[in-house]
C-alpha cells in the first residue's frame, strides 16, 4: 500500500491513497482524514486503506484523479518524535578519520540516534529555504520507518511487527554549523533544519524481497544538479537494521504512532558507489589529499533523492527540491 499527504491548507493535509505506479491517487477522507489518524488506530483502519488501494491499482477507483508530486506534502507532515540513527557506521567512520580522531570501539555495537525537529517536515518538491550559504549546507539521503505504539523495553522480533511504513528523506545538514554546537557537548539544533521526505510512504510487503531483516536492500540515488553523484545499497553496510533501532530507541521510553526513526546517511565501503551526502566527499578527499575541494550546495542548486524496483520504476516518488535563499520578515 502507498500512502500520501495532500495539501489543503492545513498543517497536516489530507490522507490520500496512492496506485502502485504513482499514476493516480483519491483521497481516504471517508476513511480517514490524516496520516496519524490513521496510526491511531491501524489495525482497524488500515484493511479499509488497503482495499480502497486494490480498487485503485485495478482501476475501479470512483473519485481517482492524477497524481502530482507538487502537491504532496511529507506523508506525516508533523511527527511526535523524529529520531535520526546513524546505521551506515562507515559513514561516521569517514568523518572522525578525516579529522584524525579514533572512533571508539562502541560505535560498532551500539546505535547513535539524536532526536530532531518533528513539528515542521516539508513536502517533497518543496524550497529547501536557508538564509546562508556560508553554513555548509548538505543533502543527506536516508531511509526511515514509521511505527504505530512500541511499548518500552521491546526486542528486536516484535519491533518489527510495530514498522507500518517507510519512507526516503532528505536530512539536510548544516555542517559549518555542527563542529561548534557538538562542542558544547548537548547535540544538533541548528545545525539540523526542517527535513523533506518523499512523496509516498509505503507499507514494507510493497518492498517485496528488498526488506529483509529489517533492512531495505536496494540503491538509494542522489542526483546534484542532474549529475548522479551517488547509488549505495541501502542493505549494505547498515550496521543496525531498524528493529534495532526501535529497541534502542525504547530501551527507557514507549515510542507512540506516528513516531518516525531515520536510518542516518546511506553509505557503502565500496566508494565506487559515491556518495549520498557531501560531507563524505569531502571526507575522502581529505583523507587521500589533505584537502577538500568539492564544495558545498549553493542557491539556485538542486537535489534528487529516488529509489527504483528491480523493474526500474521508482517506489517512493522522488524528492526533488532546490536550494533558494530564505529573507527574513521579522522588523526587529
Amino acid at each position: 500500500m502507498k500512502l500520501a499527504t495532500l495539501k489543503d491548507g492545513t498543517r497536516d493535509g489530507q490522507l490520500a491513497v496512492v496506485s502502485r505506479d504513482l499514476k493516480t491517487v483519491q483521497l481516504a477522507d471517508g476513511i480517514a482524514p490524516t496520516l496519524q489518524r490513521a496510526l491511531d488506530d491501524w489495525n482497524f483502519i488500515s484493511p479499509q486503506l488497503d482495499d480502497l488501494y486494490q480498487e485503485l491499482n485495478a482501476g475501479r477507483a470512483p473519485r481517482s484523479f492524477d497524481f502530482d508530486p507538487k502537491r504532496c506534502m511529507a506523508p506525516l507532515p508533523r511527527a511526535y518524535q523524529w529520531a535520526d540513527g546513524s546505521s551506515y557506521v562507515n559513514h561516521v567512520e569517514l568523518v572522525r578519520k578525516s579529522r584524525n580522531a579514533e572512533m571508539p570501539e562502541s560505535f560498532w555495537h551500539e546505535p547513535l540516534i539524536y532526536q530532531g525537529g518533528g513539528d515542521d517536515f516539508i513536502g517533497p518538491t518543496d524550497d529547501i529555504l536557508l538564509a546562508s550559504e556560508e553554513w555548509g549546507i548538505d543533502f543527506e539521503g536516508e531511509v526511515a520507518v514509521i511505527t504505530d505504539d512500541v511499548p518500552m523495553g521491546v526486542g528486536p522480533i516484535d519491533a518489527a511487527s510495530h514498522i507500518k511504513l517507510l519512507m526516503l528523506v532528505n536530512d539536510v545538514s548544516l555542517r559549518n554549523l555542527i563542529p561548534a554546537e557538538l562542542a558544547k557537548g548537548f547535540g544538533f539544533f541548528q545545525s539540523k533544519p526542517a527535513s523533506s521526505f518523499s512523496p509516498v510512504a509505503v507499507t514494507p510487503d510493497e518492498l517485496a524481497g528488498a526488506w529483509q531483516d529489517g533492512k531495505v536492500h536496494l540503491p538509494l540515488r542522489a542526483t546534484w544538479n542532474e549529475v548522479q553523484v551517488g547509488q549505495p545499497n541501502a542493505g549494505v553496510d547498515m550496521v543496525f537494521s531498524f528493529p534495532q533501532l526501535l529497541v534502542h530507541l525504547t530501551k527507557t521510553r514507549n515510542a507512540r504512532a506516528g513516531s518516525v526513526i531515520g536510518s542516518g546517511t546511506v553509505s557503502n565501503k565500496d566508494t565506487k558507489k559515491g556518495y549520498t551526502c557531501i560531507a563524505e566527499k569531502r571526507c575522502l578527499e581529505m583523507i587521500a589529499d589533505g584537502v577538500a575541494t568539492t564544495p558545498f550546495m549553493k542557491f539556485g542548486d538542486t537535489i534528487r533523492i529516488d529509489m527504483l524496483d528491480a523493474s526500474g520504476k521508482s517506489i517512493f516518488g522522488a524528492i526533488n527540491q532546490q536550494v533558494v535563499q530564505y529573507v527574513s520578515k521579522r522588523t526587529r
